[in-house]
């Protein structure tokens, strides 16, 4: 009876512990499995997401708010020019030139001046002498056009003067290059003592307002559809490659490029600290609209099976479930998930294909 007593404890003793039922689909991990140091989880939540692809763009100058300055006379520069970078409001001056166009038209405003004061002195008298019957009316009349003529040389030498914002003072032969607009003198093409002409081909200056630029987009056509005016971009370049910069959609392209199946889009960049600059190559992200969420995961969360993918939820500590998912958006690294996943569920980001691994373990274990 000892011996069959002993032998009967032994046995219960060596009992396996009793296991939770497998499910086909779901995995548990012992408590002090090291398999779990490989397996992150994280709470599923609803935000913006990118409608499509990130595209590639280019930072240019503002178009609207950029003057290429040239020079409306002839003339030898006799001040120096203006430095690059330099900051200018509109009317500043750029440089000054010694002009012969400029003299020519301040002699014509002298003369018309002299021409007036003349026919009016005339017109006044053969007034006088008519009235007295000493001339005749055809006299009177042309001393009248006379004086009318001169009034309209000095009118056009006037008008001369004010498109050359030349004061109608002056007449020292001298022209005062101004900006048109604020900026920052971004290009010179101008040095002291040349000679410069109206038909330049290269602009003297070019100013920019540096603080608002232009980002250009090429958007294919199957794309266009999810681009629109005054739609918030989020926009990177490498020279910060951690930072996020918005743009406001401003543009979009009535034509497309035959060749590139593409259209073009203009986008407000605004260049508050100067950090951005134009030529600057960009990654352009199209956010959803504010209200248009939805759930994203890294792809370290997916794992793919014959034509589907899957992703591991944590029903607690230690229990995990396989479950399908549709993903609308594939990216470099993350996905946007279109169904499967439900916010606040508890997701496996990284370890899904360690806890496949040990379903696949769990399975062959059952079998005979």
């Amino acid at each position: 009876m000892a011996i069959l007593t002993a032998c009967t404890d032994s046995s219960d003793t060596n009992k396996p512990a009793p296991q939770s039922p497998k499910i086909k689909g779901e995995v548990h991990l012992a408590p002090d499995s090291p398999k779990k140091a490989y397996v992150k989880i994280a709470r599923v939540s609803l935000t913006q997401h990118p409608l499509l692809e990130p595209l590639t763009g280019k930072i240019t100058y503002n178009e609207s708010l950029t003057s290429r300055v040239s020079s409306p006379v002839a003339g030898r520069v006799i001040t120096a020019p203006i430095s690059l970078g330099t900051q200018v409001k509109a009317g500043s001056t750029l440089l000054e030139l010694d002009s012969p166009d400029v003299a020519a038209a301040e002699a014509d405003y002298a003369k018309a001046q002299a021409a007036i004061t003349l026919a009016s002195k005339n017109f006044n008298r053969q007034k006088e002498l008519y009235e007295g019957k000493a001339v005749s009316q055809k006299q009177l009349e042309q001393a009248q056009d006379d004086f009318n003529a001169a009034r309209s040389e000095v009118e056009r030498a006037q008008d001369r003067m004010k498109n050359l914002h030349i004061s109608a003072g002056q007449s020292n032969g001298q022209f005062a290059l101004r900006s048109p607009i604020s900026g920052v003198v971004i290009e010179r093409n101008v040095n002291p003592g040349i000679e410069v002409r109206p038909d330049r081909e290269a602009p003297l200056f070019v100013v920019s307002d540096t603080k608002k630029l232009t980002l250009l987009m090429a958007v294919f056509e199957v794309n266009l559809s999810k681009i629109k005016l005054g739609q918030k971009l989020s926009v990177s370049v490498p020279a910060y490659p951690n930072e996020l910069f918005p743009a406001t959609v401003q543009y979009i392209g009535q034509v497309l490029d035959e060749k590139t199946r593409t259209v073009q889009v203009r986008c407000d960049l605004p260049n508050t600290n100067d950090r951005l600059l134009p030529g600057m190559y960009a990654t352009i992200t199209v956010e959803s609209d504010p209200d248009d969420k939805a759930i994203m995961i890294p792809l370290t969360a997916v794992f793919t099976e014959g034509d589907a993918d899957y992703v591991f939820i944590a029903l607690d500590e230690n229990h995990y479930q396989q479950r399908p998912v549709e993903i609308g958006l594939r990216l470099k690294d993350k996905a946007v998930i279109t169904q499967g996943l439900q916010p606040n569920e508890q997701l496996v980001t990284d370890g899904a294909l360690t806890l496949r691994a040990e379903e696949e373990v769990e399975t062959e274990s059952d079998k005979p």
